[in-house]
C-alpha cells in the first residue's frame, strides 16, 4: 500500500502540472481566484462566505498599497504622509497616548525590538559607529517580568544580537498581592545591585493583561522606578484595547504615561491582515530614524494602509462598540468556577461545544492547567454574542457538578479496588476520570507467557462485558499513550454513583469470565485425553485385526481373492468418548450457567471427536 503522505504528494503534483498546462498561453484573472478560493476553502463554503465578510477592507488595503507604490514619487511621498500622519493620529487619540509616534510591523515583537535599539543608541552615543565594543565595558540590562509571553526575551536578545545574560527575569509577588504581578521590590533590587556592578539598566517590559491570566502589573509604581534609574518602560497586554472605553481601570490607565506601548487591534477589532502598532515618544529623530522606527521610504509608510482603512471602515463608535462589547462578555461570565485538576477536559469539551466562545487551555506556572476566557483577543474575529457565554455558563454548570463528584470519588475508587485481591489499580494522572483497574487471575501454576495471555484475554472480554451495561459511566481501554497494557479505564462519575457497588460488579463479572475460561480449559484437556485413547484404541484394534486376518489378507489383489475364496467373520467393535468426566470441575458455578456452558462446549467437542474417528 502507497504510504498517504506519498499519495497526497502525487495528487497535489498531478494538479500543479494540469495547471502549468493549462496556463502555457496565461490565464484570466477570474480563473486565478476561483483557483486559490478552492486551495483555501475546498468544499466549505460557509467558511469562504466568513472569510469574504470579515476580510473584504483588509484584502482592499493589501491590494491598493501595490497599487499606491507605483505611482509618481512626489504623489506617493505625500499619500503615504497623509495615511501615516491620520493613522498615527486616530491611534493615539483613541487609546489616550498624547504626543506619541507610530511604527507598523507584521510580527507583534519587532516593535520592542526598534524600541530595544532606540534606547541602545540613546544610552550609548558612539553606538552606531563602534558597535558591541561600546557594550563591553558597560553591559546593559533588560528586565521583564517571569509572567511576559515565552521566549519574548529570548528573541530581543538574539535581534539584537546580546548575551542572554543581558536578560534579568523578575520574579512575580509571592507573599503579597497577585501572583501574576511584577514584585517590585525585588525588581528595586536587582536594578540597584547591577548599578553597582557596573551595569547599566535599559529597559523594563511590563504587562497590562499578562498572556495567561490577563492581570496588569503595577504600572504606576513602575514608571517611578523607571524615572528614578532613568529606564525605559515598555508595556504590552490585551488590556491596553480598554483605554478606548469612557471607564477604565486606574491600573490601565497608567500604561498612557509608559514611553511605549505595543498595541495588537487586529485580534481586539477582528481585522485580519492589519499590523501591530508601536506607540512611542521620544524627541530625537535621528535616533528614531537609526533605530529603524521610522523611514524615509514611502513604501514602507504603506505598512499602515490596510489599518487606515479598516478604521475608517468601523468608524470610532463601531471600534468602541466591539472593545465595549468584548469586555462586557467577561463581566457575564461567573469566576466561581475554578478546580485544581482536570481542566483540560474541560476547556477541550466546552471549546468543542461552544466554538463561539473562544476558551482555550493554558498553563500557569502556578495554577497549573487552566480554562481561559478572554474575548478581547477572539470576541470580534469569532463574533461572540451573549447567547454564546450563556450556552458556556449553562456547559460549566452542567459539567463542573461532575468533576466535582469525579474528583471525590477517584479516592474512594482508589481504596476499593485496593481491597480485592482479583483487582489492581492503575494509576493514570491524565486519565479525566475515576482511574484504572486490570484483573488478575487467581491461578498461581501458569508460566509467564501463559498469565500474560489469560490476563489479556480476560480483560479484553471484561471490557466488553462492561461496554455492555446498561450505565452511564464511561469504560475505555485507556488513554493512547499509556505504559500500562490490558487495563480498563472508567471514566467520570455522577452523584448517584455507588463506588462499592461498582467495583463489586467488575470483579464479579471478571469473575464469571475467569471461570468460563477455566471451563473451557478443563473440557479442552477432557478432549486431548479422549482423542489419545481414540488413537490407541484404534492402533490397538488395527493390530488385532492384523494378527486375526494374517498378513495376506492385507496384501493388494491378493487380500480381496483370498476374502471372495474365504470370507472372515470379523466381530463388531464399537468405541465411546465419555465428555462428562469433567463435569466435577464445574462445582460452585451456578447450575443455569453450568448447564449453558456444557451444552455449547459439548457441541463443540462433539463435532471435534468426530473429525478423529
Amino acid at each position: 500500500m502507497m504510504d498517504p503522505t506519498l499519495a497526497e504528494m502525487g495528487n497535489h503534483l498531478s494538479d500543479a502540472m494540469k495547471i502549468l498546462e493549462s496556463g502555457k498561453f496565461g490565464q484570466d484573472v477570474v480563473s486565478i481566484l476561483q483557483l486559490v478560493q478552492n486551495l483555501m476553502h475546498g468544499d466549505d463554503d460557509q467558511q469562504g462566505q466568513r472569510m469574504q465578510y470579515v476580510g473584504e477592507y483588509a484584502l482592499l488595503g493589501h491590494s491598493l498599497a501595490a497599487y499606491i507604490s507605483v505611482l509618481e514619487r512626489e504623489r506617493l511621498r505625500k499619500l503615504t504622509t497623509r495615511i501615516l500622519s491620520d493613522t498615527t493620529l486616530w491611534l493615539c487619540r483613541l487609546f489616550r497616548y498624547e504626543n506619541g509616534s507610530a511604527y507598523y510591523h507584521e510580527d507583534d515583537r519587532e516593535g520592542l525590538v526598534k524600541v530595544c535599539r532606540l534606547v541602545i543608541n540613546t544610552h550609548y552615543e558612539d553606538y552606531a559607529t563602534e558597535g558591541f565594543t561600546m557594550l563591553s565595558s558597560k553591559h546593559p540590562v533588560i528586565y521583564q517580568s517571569a509572567a511576559c509571553r515565552p521566549g519574548l526575551g529570548q528573541h530581543l536578545c538574539s535581534q539584537l544580537a546580546l548575551p542572554l545574560s543581558c536578560l534579568c527575569i523578575v520574579p512575580c509577588n509571592t507573599m503579597f498581592g497577585s501572583l501574576h504581578q511584577m514584585d517590585v521590590a525585588l525588581l528595586d533590587k536587582l536594578i540597584r545591585d547591577d548599578r553597582e556592578s557596573g551595569k547599566v539598566p535599559l529597559l523594563l517590559i511590563a504587562n497590562a493583561g499578562t498572556p495567561g491570566a490577563g492581570h496588569t502589573d503595577k504600572l504606576s509604581r513602575l514608571k517611578e522606578l523607571c524615572v528614578q534609574y532613568n529606564m525605559w518602560l515598555h508595556v504590552e497586554g490585551v488590556n491596553l484595547a480598554t483605554l478606548a472605553l469612557g471607564q477604565v481601570s486606574s491600573a490601565v490607565t497608567a500604561a498612557t504615561k509608559c514611553d511605549s506601548m505595543t498595541l495588537t487591534p487586529g485580534p481586539w477589532l477582528g481585522l485580519p491582515a492589519v499590523p501591530a502598532v508601536t506607540l512611542y515618544r521620544h524627541e530625537d529623530p535621528a535616533l528614531s530614524l537609526a533605530a529603524g522606527l521610522t523611514s524615509s521610504q514611502p513604501v514602507e509608510k504603506l505598512r499602515a494602509l490596510p489599518l487606515w482603512l479598516s478604521l475608517q471602515y468601523l468608524g470610532h463608535d463601531g471600534i468602541l462598540q466591539r472593545i465595549k462589547h468584548a469586555s462586557q462578555l467577561v463581566s457575564t461570565l461567573p469566576t466561581s468556577f475554578w478546580m485544581p485538576t482536570l481542566m483540560h477536559c474541560l476547556g477541550e469539551q466546552l471549546a468543542q461545544q461552544v466554538p463561539l466562545s473562544g476558551v482555550d487551555v493554558v498553563e500557569l506556572e502556578d495554577e497549573g492547567t487552566c480554562v481561559r476566557f478572554s474575548p478581547l483577543m477572539t470576541a470580534a474575529a469569532l463574533g461572540t454574542q451573549e447567547n454564546d457565554v450563556a450556552a458556556l455558563v449553562e456547559k460549566l454548570g452542567e459539567m463542573i457538578p461532575v468533576l466535582s463528584c469525579t474528583l471525590r470519588y477517584r479516592q474512594d475508587f482508589k481504596d476499593e479496588v485496593l481491597q480485592q485481591a482479583s483487582l489492581s489499580y492503575i494509576e493514570d494522572l491524565s486519565w479525566p476520570g475515576l482511574g484504572g483497574v486490570r484483573y488478575e487471575p487467581r491461578a498461581t501454576d501458569l508460566d509467564e507467557d501463559k498469565r500474560q495471555h489469560s490476563v489479556e484475554k480476560i480483560n479484553n472480554d471484561l471490557l466488553k462485558k462492561l461496554m455492555e451495561l446498561d450505565t452511564d459511566l464511561y469504560f475505555s481501554g485507556g488513554p493512547e499513550f499509556c505504559e500500562e497494557k490490558n487495563c480498563i479505564f472508567i471514566g467520570m462519575a455522577t452523584e448517584d454513583l455507588d463506588v462499592a457497588e461498582l467495583v463489586e460488579t467488575i470483579v464479579s463479572i471478571g469473575r464469571e469470565i475467569e471461570e468460563s475460561g477455566k471451563l473451557f480449559e478443563n473440557m479442552t484437556e477432557v478432549v486431548r485425553r479422549g482423542i489419545q485413547e481414540a488413537e490407541l484404541q484404534l492402533q490397538k484394534a488395527n493390530e488385532e485385526k492384523l494378527m486375526e486376518e494374517g498378513v495376506l489378507r492385507q496384501i493388494p489383489l491378493v487380500g480381496p481373492v483370498l476374502n471372495w475364496f474365504s470370507p472372515v467373520q470379523a466381530s463388531v467393535k464399537g468405541r465411546t468418548f465419555n465428555l462428562a468426566e469433567g463435569i466435577d470441575v464445574l462445582k460452585g458455578i451456578k447450575c443455569h450457567k453450568v448447564a449453558h456452558s456444557t451444552t455449547c462446549c459439548f457441541g463443540k467437542l462433539a463435532s471435534i471427536y468426530r473429525m478423529f474417528l
